[in-house]
């Protein structure tokens, strides 16, 4: 992939308790039309999700995740949902919810290697930011 390509992303949060609107941010959701690309990738930190709620069901929220990449694969696991064509599946997956499991507003981006894109929005939206050595949070 060498030429650049625009493509659309949705961050995939875990809202454990939506009445009070704080989340987690837990996955990515990119697709690209051009490359016939639609790909999830999930990465569950459960010691954040279970300091805004302890009493969590973590079984059932990762059983709901793990749905995401199977929809985006077009898997006959993922039933009339994962059967329809890549761009309404996108759709599908990051329409408004107010449920445990949403998703951000859809961004859109350019870029050469879709994979790399995964790689750097897990790394900057998704895993928690490091803490520079040296410095500790103070209480």
């Amino acid at each position: 992939m060498h030429d650049r390509v625009t493509y659309d992303y949705a961050i995939i949060r875990v809202v454990p308790k939506v009445e009070r609107e704080e989340f987690v941010n837990v996955g990515v959701i990119v697709s690209c039309a051009t490359h016939n690309f639609l790909e999830a990738q999930i990465e569950l930190n459960p010691q954040r999700l279970l300091a805004l709620d302890p009493t969590l069901d973590l079984e059932t929220v990762a059983g709901h995740l793990d749905t995401i990449p199977i929809i985006c694969a077009g898997d006959t696991q993922a039933g009339p949902i994962g059967q329809l064509p890549q761009r309404e599946r996108f759709d599908w997956l990051v329409a408004p919810r107010s449920t445990i499991i949403q998703t951000s507003r859809v961004h859109t981006g350019l870029c050469s290697d879709l994979p790399a894109v995964i790689e750097h929005l897990l790394a900057t939206m998704v895993r928690p930011l490091p803490c520079p050595l040296g410095e500790r949070v103070k209480s």
